[in-house]
């Protein structure tokens, strides 16, 4: 059984303005991550994290073996949190499946439990973690960034790490061009049967259909996550109900059905989000000063379906707190290792993705991991994050 962990504290009364020598917007993987990291250096930091308690997210909440390794550098115990086991991966398509085993043993863990998790072990650690803060504009120059947080404050931050995942911040948005864009993202937990989540043990599931893909697994306490991701088109030709939607996609796929079987949702409604811009990396700006570091989705987003979001978020949380830590307020250095990091794997899973949206695409890679499953298990690997980047981080110099 996942334990439950203590709530955060409210933020509290603040001077209208004040300075920080390291502030972090956003308190999700990239964020805690961070303020884990540079706070066990003694290096002061305040986390600004706009919910003012845990929640879900969408997300489809898979852990790789380079997640897992991140995690456990925090101090994360996952098996005390009750994360699921997952060894092989399943491809359905119109009704027909291939299967295959990971190339290493994958978790499952609810985003509401793992997030809150990092970020009570960054207030162990001595991070002032302030929620239901929102922050609504930044300016940045070369000397300081400044974060106007509504009634918390106005602070004056020397270094500032931007972690605020797909929602960007007005004063500092991405550009997101040559991303794909036209996405929206569903999540659901079930509670499912006996029979159908004996089917899921040990297994996640990808499932292709008209101008979409679902994933589904379980994670802590037997919970069943689905999280799927259709165009906008396909939502409006469900009259943009959720209850058409997971109709018409049950009726395509017999495997969908079958696991939805007289489930029990957990939420009152799919949690969603909008224009997902898969496929985007941030590059060193010129007219970014130093001192302003962009982690998880504000620095890439490679698409749900290879498995390697989170780890990728933790990569960055991680490696910005190293390069401030041995170098400074070098962001365009952090910047240019990151995308090293990450663009192939991104460029990869965009090109499968686009593959994957559509009947023809589709076609082709279902019969292409039919007549050769380790293909799946190759795309699992090739979209990972490098052991050499990981051990820049976790062994710096």
């Amino acid at each position: 059984m996942a334990r439950s962990v203590p709530p955060l504290r409210q933020p509290a009364e603040m001077s209208l303005h004040r300075s920080e020598e390291l502030v972090i917007v956003g308190g999700g993987l990239a964020g805690a991550s961070a303020a884990c990291v540079l706070v066990r250096e003694g290096v002061s930091a305040v986390l600004l994290e706009r919910d003012p308690e845990p929640r879900h997210k969408v997300c489809g909440e898979f852990l790789s073996i380079e997640a897992q390794t991140y995690l456990a550098y925090l101090g994360i115990d996952l098996d005390r949190l009750g994360a699921s086991r997952i060894s092989r991966l399943r491809l359905h398509y119109c009704g027909k499946q291939v299967e295959a085993a990971l190339p290493f043993m994958a978790r499952g863990l609810s985003r509401k439990v793992l997030d809150e998790a990092l970020l009570v072990k960054a207030m162990s650690l001595g991070a002032r973690i302030e929620r239901g803060v929102t922050v609504r504009f930044m300016d940045t120059d070369d000397i300081a960034s400044r974060v106007d947080a509504g009634p918390y404050g106005k602070i004056r931050a020397e270094t500032l790490f931007l972690a605020s995942g797909k929602h960007d911040v007005r004063g500092v948005k991405r550009t997101a061009s040559g991303s794909i864009n036209d996405l929206i993202g569903f999540k659901l937990h079930y509670r499912i049967g006996g029979e159908q989540r004996a089917a899921l043990d040990g297994v996640v599931e990808i499932v292709l259909f008209e101008d979409g893909y679902a994933g589904l697994q379980l994670i802590e306490d037997g919970t069943a996550n689905l999280c799927l991701v259709v165009t906008q088109k396909r939502f409006e030709r469900a009259g943009k109900s959720w209850n058409s939607l997971i109709k018409q996609i049950a009726g395509e796929c017999p495997s969908v059905a079958d696991r939805l079987r007289d489930p029990l949702p957990l939420f009152d409604k799919p949690l969603s989000i909008f224009q997902i811009p898969y496929g985007f990396v941030h590059h060193p700006d010129p007219a970014e000063p130093p001192g302003l570091f962009r982690l998880g989705d504000q620095m890439g987003v490679i698409p749900s379906f290879t498995g390697e979001g989170m780890s990728m978020a933790l990569h960055s949380g991680c490696l910005a707190a190293s390069t401030l830590l041995h170098h400074g307020r070098v962001s365009a250095a952090f910047h240019k290792q990151m995308a090293s990091d990450i663009q192939r794997q991104v460029r990869l899973a965009f090109v499968l993705n686009k593959a994957a949206r559509f009947s023809p695409g589709q076609t082709a890679l279902f019969h292409l991991c039919r007549a050769w499953p380790s293909l799946m298990q190759q795309v699992a690997a090739f979209t990972r994050i490098r052991e050499g980047s990981m051990q820049r981080v976790l062994a710096p110099p």
